[in-house]
């Protein structure tokens, strides 16, 4: 049988265990939660490792994010992470939260049983602890031209649209670009240089049925490539961790029939 190992350098090794903190009396606290945070800095030239933090629930917000912002302000100046809108909008604090690809900012720590593993987003060059290097990433969306192109003269006033038409868009423009849904994709993973992926691949086909875009023919022509589209084998993690509950796998099977119905 086949046995395969890590390389020395990437096999997480125990880190720091930071003392419990003391409640508002000063005694110990009694409503707390462990968090295991998963720590690496290239630069270092050391191994990546998992400290362990003890947060005092009764201090804290109810979100995960809460949680590691009280670390970094009160435990550890060094845990470094992304975060900004705190309302699930931005997309920043995208990580992996006991187990699973989600949002920082709307992961409930009581959803999680047990110590809380915090680990950024799988399959990504780590830049440092929870920041994941997103450069291909938004390589790959910005790829497909993500804006609306036409040939006729502009209007004066606007593009016009039905709401029948524009009803068509629902469930393709929420997205985020979290790349929660890319990075938990196995297809991803095997060929992060040549398939797009599920965020990508969702905004294509945002253009794609656009009733006022006049290039679906050349998106469909980008499109059509053994790895950037038909690498998707229907796996679904996209749409079960998507934080907006969208579905990419329905975007990129109907990109598919529109490749069929072209051909056809």
């Amino acid at each position: 049988m086949v046995q395969l190992t890590l390389p020395k350098n990437s096999k997480i090794s125990k880190g720091k265990r930071w003392p419990a903190p003391k409640g508002k009396d000063g005694k110990a606290a009694t409503r707390i939660k462990n968090f295991n945070v998963y720590r690496y800095d290239p630069e270092s030239g050391e191994n990546p490792r998992v400290d362990t933090y003890t947060v005092d629930l009764d201090t804290c917000g109810p979100m995960v994010l809460d949680a590691l912002i009280k670390i970094k302000s009160e435990i550890d100046p060094t845990l470094t992470f992304r975060r900004s809108c705190r309302e699930g909008v931005c997309g920043s604090c995208a990580m992996n939260i006991g187990g699973a690809n989600t949002l920082a900012c709307t992961m409930a720590i009581s959803d999680v049983s047990g110590s809380v593993p915090v680990y950024p987003l799988p399959h990504m060059p780590v830049i440092k602890d929870l920041i994941p290097d997103l450069t291909d990433f938004y390589a790959q969306y910005a790829s497909v031209e993500p804006y609306l192109q036409t040939r006729t003269a502009t209007p004066a006033k606007e593009w016009k649209q039905s709401e029948a038409e524009r009803a068509k868009l629902d469930g393709l423009y929420e997205c985020i670009l979290c790349a929660c849904c890319s990075t938990s994709c196995p297809s991803y993973w095997w060929n992060p240089e040549r398939f797009l992926g599920p965020a990508a691949l969702l905004h294509a086909q945002r253009w794609i049925i656009d009733s006022r875009d006049e290039a679906t023919g050349e998106r469909l022509d980008h499109l059509e490539d053994p790895f950037r589209l038909y690498r998707c084998h229907t796996i679904m993690n996209c749409a079960t961790v998507c934080p907006k509950g969208l579905n990419p796998s329905k975007a990129i099977a109907e990109i598919k029939q529109a490749m069929v119905a072209r051909s056809t």
